[in-house]
């Protein structure tokens, strides 16, 4: 491997200081990205939810910056996953008919990418600034992206507990280094196989059941009650309640109606499901989360066996989020808070200060991670230029941050500012638009789109929707 590299911090002794780090001159750090699939960002014990423990995750708030306000820039595996490796929407790209990549099927299959984008990769950048490159677990990403053509080496332990433990003897031989490492763990996605293996109905989910066995198997072993627990002590004690936003939102969109028309099981699972249904599946979701955080902490545990917290900058994420019983939903797509929002935190012991939660600045995993990893390899890289690197907000220096934030689906598009107002633009039932105030209704019970108080808001909203974010749309 390359000698490892030796740069200079760009701290003011003031920062210094007050961060309580006391050397200037740092290696360039091994860069580490974790991510797991299909986890709102308030499934973490750090975030609050008495229903969960993960420990590995709270390590790294502890010992990080979590930042509260983080969104996909699509809650859909792959158009989420496009864009951590490229910086950019995958809806600004567009199919062999012409059309829009907003949905999952369409973005896996997108076959062809320009050479001004394979050129601006987030690997593309880290092998120009030296770094080795390895990858481990899930992609689901397009032909062109496919981690070995970006130069990436595979590892083979699959995407649970043997990526864990592949990972973990990875590191235990200690590498020289400078290397960038994504681990992508599948959990706790397997939460989606509840209401797929409940409702099974047409030929393509049979045959999705029947090919997930492994997947079905967690899902079961999530499913089960703590032994010798009555039903009655279960459910006052153990299974998580419904949650606030149980029931549909108030003029619910015809677009959300129909995301759930899309696919049987979800349309069925809201109008079947019990109660006790609907806890069982939060109870499962947070045991899969529980099982993902083990092998977080696998991984943590060989770097400190190592030494090498120290020399290793770790992000952890999600590619989106799950709906988690919200409005009688469960999966993804829709532009609810659970579904878009992510945890994105971020932890190098001895260079960020830690145990600090931001709820101020908008992030976006997909357009920011790309110059955020790059600014600590120490090369300048440009995707989408309204990708920011967050190591000022990290490193606790002032700097302009962006007031919106945007995000797509198949459905529509929304954008949220700083003062957690909400606009989103549907457009798959004609167009339908909404205002929401996250401030006085975080739950999304309802909006305020005909409130003429929020006129003001609401204009501004739609000028950076128009202008910053979705020309065009």
């Amino acid at each position: 491997m390359k000698k490892r590299l030796i740069t200079t911090l760009s701290i003011t002794s003031a920062c210094l200081s007050a961060f309580g780090v006391n050397q200037v001159e740092v290696e360039k750090p091994n860069i580490l990205y974790i991510f797991t699939d299909q986890q709102h960002a308030n499934m973490m014990s750090c975030a609050g939810n008495k229903w969960v423990k993960t420990p590995a995750m709270d390590y790294i708030a502890e010992n990080g910056v979590r930042f509260t306000r983080a969104y996909c820039t699509n809650p859909v595996s792959s158009p989420s996953r496009f864009s951590m490796m490229t910086g950019r929407f995958c809806g600004e790209f567009y199919d062999d008919k012409g059309q829009q990549v907003r949905e999952n099927d369409a973005a896996y299959k997108l076959s062809t990418l320009s050479d001004a984008v394979l050129q601006t990769t987030l690997p593309a950048y880290l092998k120009k600034a030296g770094y080795e490159l390895y990858y481990g677990g899930k992609s689901h990403l397009p032909p062109p992206l496919n981690p070995q053509k970006q130069g990436f080496t595979q590892l083979k332990g699959g995407d649970r507990e043997e990526l864990a433990t592949e990972a973990a003897n990875f590191l235990r031989q200690k590498p020289k280094g400078p290397f960038y490492m994504t681990l992508s763990f599948i959990n706790p996605h397997d939460i989606c196989f509840m209401a797929i293996r409940d409702y099974t109905n047409t030929e393509e989910e049979k045959a999705m059941v029947g090919r997930s066995k492994k997947e079905i198997s967690a899902l079961e072993s999530a499913l089960k009650w703590p032994e010798g627990v009555s039903e009655e002590d279960f459910y006052s004690q153990y299974c998580p309640p419904l949650p606030p936003n149980f029931e549909p939102q108030k003029d619910e969109p015809q677009a959300v109606k129909k995301l759930l028309e899309i696919r049987n099981f979800r349309k069925t699972a809201r109008k079947n499901y019990t109660d006790k249904q609907w806890r069982m599946h939060r109870w499962a979701y947070a045991r899969l989360t529980e099982q993902v955080d083990r092998q977080l902490q696998t991984i943590l545990n060989a770097l400190k066996e190592t030494g090498q917290l120290e020399h290793t900058l770790i992000v952890f994420s999600s590619d989106h989020g799950d709906m988690d019983a919200a409005h009688r939903m469960e999966h993804k797509t829709a532009l609810y808070e659970e579904s878009a929002g992510v945890p994105f935190m971020v932890m190098w012991k001895g260079h960020i200060q830690g145990n600090r939660v931001d709820s101020n600045h908008l992030i976006s995993n997909g357009l920011d991670l790309l110059p955020t990893v790059c600014d600590y390899a120490g090369i300048k890289a440009v995707a989408d230029p309204r990708g920011k690197s967050i190591r000022p907000l990290l490193e606790g220096k002032k700097t302009k941050w962006r007031k919106t934030l945007g995000v797509e689906t198949e459905i529509g598009r929304m954008v949220v500012n700083e003062n957690k107002l909400k606009y989103i633009k549907y457009d798959a039932v004609g167009i339908e638009e909404q205002l929401i105030d996250l401030k006085t209704d975080p739950y999304e019970m309802t909006h305020v789109t005909k409130d003429l108080k929020y006129k003001k808001e609401l204009d501004q909203l739609k000028k950076s929707f128009n202008n910053d974010w979705f020309k065009g749309f």
